[in-house]
């Protein structure tokens, strides 16, 4: 409510020629409190007569007409906070201020606000202090059963322990949670939290340290969001341009319902072991048909029956057979090198398939990168899966993978197919630049992580028969126990064998 001299500064500044914005800003009054002074008549608040003064303190009170009710409340509950009992009177038909309803509310507890303020905060503080006697606690806080470990943590603890326990205790001894927020200067956020956590886990969930799992960069949702989005080009989104901006990868997120920060894109991609440099370069296709070849790929999955197969067709390689770098524990006073300058022992390549539904992988090895590798590989499945119906081959858009003597020959193994009784030969081809999509890369990362870094074979043979024993293991093991392969399971995997928009298959760290 105004006061008269306020009133008056407005009436004089409305007069003077001022605008209402420009009143309100001078004055400190909201805009509304003007508008309305501006619309009634002016008074002479000077020379007000008697009759308009009686008539204006005449005027009966809303909140006069809910003292019954507040009157039963506090017989009921006295220390029933402020707040509650504003939430009550508002239920029962109130629909004034909170301001007018506080005072009535003091006046009946006897009890002026100033006097319950400075009451709380010396018994808080004596609290701290330890001035209050354990006995004397015991007696009025009787009721709360973990009496002993909040006034340790109050008395003992780290100062955020301290916080949170003396907010609990004094909301258990039933003071008015805007004082407990002034005393120990919290936000109500903070104080509900705290209330929340210690009513439904005791003090064992008040006092436990909140985990970094919370994180956005670590929500599984938001990080397939982000490295989807960057793995498809900027021009399926409409943007004119080859490489993506993070202005434009912001952009783009926030209309698909993800409002988050620059600095958390670059964290999660980080967080996926690629620089920002080399993540625009890598992560990204630059295929005009990215969206419709993975959302093929994706539906042949889903629909992929028991007697079908899908494979995950790519080469490893070339690699030298030589001692190879890395991390690894080593005896005090004990220097771990490798040499600069090192005569390679021979070099390798391996063709591998990945059956992504039965995760078995077949490999060979190879002396080049061609076309008749790939069909090699393609006779060797059509024997090897002789059960199935249909088999598709998914590879990179490396130009052997795509040639046309490779169509030839698929669609001359395909004419022969049923008489022979071998199944059908299809293709699914990855968009072009999206080697990360490529499930058979994950597992040439566990490859290298586990039985090439950190190597020195003494020969080729050797090399090959590590590599041989590892998928020998692998399929062995998958084939006693049915699950998709991940880091958690078999190996260092970086990723799940599975087909997913988001994968990161292709290791940075971890690829020749």
């Amino acid at each position: 409510m105004l006061g008269l001299l306020k009133r008056h500064e407005v009436e004089i500044l409305l007069k003077a020629g001022h605008k209402r914005t420009e009143v309100a800003r001078l004055t400190g009054i909201s805009p509304s409190s003007v508008e309305r002074i501006a619309g009634e008549a002016p008074i002479d608040h000077f020379n007000d007569t008697a009759e308009r003064r009686k008539r204006r303190i005449g005027r009966p009170s809303i909140v006069e007409g809910s003292r019954k009710i507040i009157s039963d409340i506090l017989k009921k509950e006295p220390n029933l906070p402020s707040l509650e009992i504003f939430r009550q009177v508002r239920k029962a038909g109130y629909s004034s201020g909170k301001t007018a309803l506080y005072a009535l509310v003091a006046s009946l507890r006897g009890t002026e606000p100033d006097t319950r303020r400075n009451e709380a905060f010396e018994w808080m503080r004596a609290v701290q202090q330890g001035a209050i006697p354990r006995s004397t606690l015991q007696q009025e806080l009787g009721h709360v059963i973990e009496l002993d470990k909040l006034l340790k943590g109050i008395r003992n603890g780290p100062s955020p322990q301290r916080k949170k326990a003396m907010a609990v205790l004094s909301l258990e001894r039933g003071i008015e949670r805007s004082l407990v927020r002034s005393f120990l200067h919290l936000s109500g956020r903070s104080e509900r939290s705290y209330w929340e956590r210690y009513r439904q886990g005791s003090t064992v969930a008040l006092f436990a340290k909140r985990m970094n799992a919370g994180r956005k960069s670590q929500d599984d949702r938001i990080r397939q969001a982000v490295i989807a989005l960057l793995h498809s080009p900027p021009s399926v989104h409409g943007i004119n341009r080859t490489t993506w901006r993070m202005t434009d990868l912001q952009r783009i997120l926030r209309e698909e319902g993800q409002p988050i920060s620059r600095d958390l894109i670059s964290a999660i991609i980080e967080d996926a072991g690629f620089k920002w440099r080399k993540a625009r370069v890598v992560l990204t296709s630059s295929d005009p048909n990215y969206q419709a070849k993975v959302e093929r790929i994706v539906k042949i999955l889903s629909e992929l029956k028991s007697d079908e197969a899908f494979f995950s067709v790519d080469e490893f390689g070339p690699f030298a057979v030589k001692k190879r770098g890395g991390r690894k524990r080593v005896a005090p006073g004990e220097d771990y090198t490798v040499p600069q300058q090192q005569k390679s022992k021979g070099s390798l390549i391996i063709t591998a398939a990945l059956e992504l539904s039965r995760n078995q992988v077949t490999h060979f090895y190879s002396n080049k990168k061609n076309t008749q590798e790939m069909i090699k590989m393609m006779d060797l499945l059509r024997i090897q899966y002789r059960n199935c119906t249909t088999i598709y081959l998914s590879w990179d858009a490396a130009s052997w993978h795509i040639s046309q003597d490779l169509t030839m020959h698929v669609k001359q193994r395909n004419d022969n197919a049923l008489a022979e009784g071998y199944p059908v030969v299809k293709t699914a081809p990855l968009p072009a630049g999206a080697q990360f999509l490529n499930v058979i890369e994950s597992v040439f990362s566990g490859m290298a992580r586990g039985i090439i870094h950190n190597s020195d074979y003494c020969s080729v043979e050797a090399a090959k028969e590590a590599i041989d024993r590892y998928y020998a293991e692998r399929n062995e093991y998958f084939q006693a126990h049915p699950r998709r392969a991940g880091h958690k399971i078999w190996g260092q995997e970086c990723v799940q064998s599975e087909f997913h928009e988001s994968n990161n298959c292709k290791d940075p760290l971890y690829c020749w």
